[in-house]
This record gives C-alpha cells, sequence and structure tokens, in this order.
C-alpha cells in the first residue's frame, strides 16, 4: 500500500482579538490507500477541525498556522482556492453529521446530485442521472430512479444519510471524510450505516476517516484508532490493540466509559473533571488535571507522542 493522506506537524489556531488559540498542535499522522483510520476524543478534542482542515473549510478566524497535508502529491495546507476546488467534493469527499444540514429541503434529490457531478465533470445531464442512479444503487436505495425525483423529507433519517453517503461517492473519491455520520441515528440504522461504509470502502479501495466520540462504532469499522485529547493526538496505533489493551489513561477512561463496560445495575464510569477550552489548557500534559496517574513531570513538561513497548505511539510520561 501507498499513503494516500501524510498530515505532518499541523498546527491550527485561532486568532482572536488580543491572543491566538491553537486548536490542534503538532498533530502527524498518515492514512494509506485503502485504509480505515478512526479519530476519537470527547467534544472539544479538535476531531472535527482537523477533518476541516484537510480540504480548507476552517471557518475564520481559524487558520493554519503550520504543517504539511500532503494527499497524492500536493501541500493541500499551501494550495488556493481553486486548487482546492478541484480537489474537494471530487478526490476527497466529506460526510457530515446531519444530513438535513448536507441536503437542500428546496430541491429534489436528483438536482442535488447532478450538480455535484457536473461541478468536477463535464458530462450531459443523461449521463450524470445515469451516475446518480447507479450510486443510489450501491448504498441500497430501492426505486432509484423514482427517488431521483424526489425532496430530502420524503425520506427517513437512515435513507437521507444513505443518500449523502451516495452523493460523496459520486466522482470515486480516493478519501472519505466522514465527522460523526451516525450520531443522529437510532442504533439499528446506525449500524447499517458502519456495515455500508466499510463495504464500500473494502470494494472501492477508498481511504476513510471516521471522526467520532464513540470507541465503540470505530471498533466495528476502522483498522488504527488516533486518540485526540485538546488539539493533539495522545494514542496511536491499531485498533485491536488499543481496544484490548489501551495504553493512555484517557484511552483506558473512554473505554471504561462505554455502557457496555459497566456492571449491571450500577453506575457508567466517567472520566473526572471536563476538557479543558483551549484557553485553559495546563502546561505539561494536556490530560494532567485529569489523570489519576500524574506526576510532577506531566504538570511541567509536555509528552511527546513515542512508540512504547506494546508497539503503540502513546503521549504520556508514565507509559514504558
Amino acid at each position: 500500500m501507498s499513503t494516500l493522506l501524510s498530515i505532518s506537524r499541523l498546527n491550527v489556531d485561532f486568532a482572536l482579538r488580543k491572543s491566538t488559540l491553537r486548536a490542534i498542535n503538532d498533530v502527524s499522522l498518515t492514512i494509506e490507500e485503502g485504509e480505515r483510520l478512526g479519530v476519537v476524543g470527547e467534544s472539544g478534542a479538535g476531531k472535527s477541525v482537523l477533518g476541516f482542515s484537510i480540504i480548507q473549510l476552517i471557518s475564520k478566524p481559524g487558520f493554519i498556522a503550520s504543517g504539511e497535508i500532503q494527499f497524492q502529491g500536493k501541500n493541500l495546507a499551501s494550495c488556493t482556492y481553486e486548487e482546492m476546488r478541484s480537489i474537494r467534493g471530487n478526490q476527497i469527499s466529506m460526510i457530515f453529521q446531519d444530513p438535513m444540514m448536507t441536503l437542500n429541503p428546496v430541491l429534489t434529490i436528483g438536482s442535488q446530485m447532478r450538480e455535484t457531478l457536473q461541478a468536477h465533470r463535464q458530462i450531459s445531464t443523461a449521463e450524470a442521472d445515469r451516475i446518480c442512479i447507479e450510486k443510489l444503487k450501491k448504498v441500497y436505495i430501492p426505486s432509484s430512479e423514482k427517488r431521483l425525483k424526489q425532496f430530502p423529507h420524503e425520506f427517513s433519517g437512515g435513507m437521507r444519510q444513505r443518500i449523502v453517503i451516495a452523493i460523496s461517492l459520486l466522482t470515486d473519491p480516493s478519501l472519505i471524510i466522514a465527522d460523526e455520520p451516525t450520531t443522529a441515528l437510532d442504533v439499528t440504522i446506525q449500524a447499517e450505516i458502519l456495515d455500508l461504509m466499510l463495504e464500500l470502502c473494502e470494494s472501492d479501495n477508498m481511504g476513510l476517516m471516521l471522526i467520532t466520540h464513540d470507541l465503540a462504532v470505530v471498533s466495528q469499522v476502522t483498522q488504527r484508532i488516533a486518540v485526540m485529547y485538546a488539539g493533539t493526538i495522545v494514542e496511536l496505533g491499531s485498533t485491536a490493540l488499543i481496544t484490548r489493551d489501551p495504553q493512555h489513561p484517557y484511552t483506558v477512561g473512554l473505554l471504561g466509559a462505554l455502557p457496555q463496560r459497566a456492571a449491571r445495575s450500577k453506575r457508567l464510569n466517567q472520566i473526572p473533571g471536563v476538557m479543558p477550552g483551549l484557553a485553559k489548557i495546563p502546561p505539561g500534559c494536556p490530560f494532567s488535571n485529569r489523570c489519576s496517574l500524574v506526576e510532577a513531570i506531566c504538570r511541567s513538561t509536555r509528552p511527546a507522542l513515542e512508540t512504547k513497548q506494546s508497539g503503540i505511539q502513546v503521549a504520556c510520561h508514565m507509559v514504558k
């Protein structure tokens, strides 16, 4: 396999009137062709900002301060607006959390899908319709020809998310970034969407970055996991290894907080405290204020992401 996406020492800042806050701090990771990577953490960890940074969708006052995002020989961090338009939605597609925020309620599904295709390809309406029907069938939307003439409100939540996935597949992208794609769905539909994404990645050899707060979700779909906390990666490695034997105290806490890990009729486990705001990240290890293993060095020196004895990369002074 060759490297599809390579992020190197990425820093993303938000400029305020009197200061600058760092939302992504020195993040480095790779995704190989056809690989499925999960990015996990609580709200505020920087997961979505990382995904938006890759395709230059960060809203001002956010901006990429330094670092590289290499994709098929191009540094996306330094691409012009026009260069990114040819890549975004074409070679890299993004699936957002709420399909009703993605789909225009006053346009038919067919018109929205055709618009996406014709923005990147010089093709006729008839050819665009053929491709749209093909992609709807690929995500198991029945009566695909009829569905092109319907509006988003005529579909269930799960069907709308399938349509959003179909739209992301229209240009046969090499990479899909999925930002909490199943959060708004019930458990049974959630499982169907995850199975569908896994099937599509395996059949089309697409890379996938799955952004979620739920470790149970990534364990079903991904091959590797990057655990984020306060804008930095604290643990990175094989999904099987991390879910079986997590090393960083934060990852241990996330897994311990899963409902299926709690004893029957007992309170759910939880990590004490809350994620610090960008202006209140402590010096040293950002997790030090919530960690049960904290020592003096944790409060003064930020740990580097290093490969430990387990074979997993961990940013923690207490893990050997």
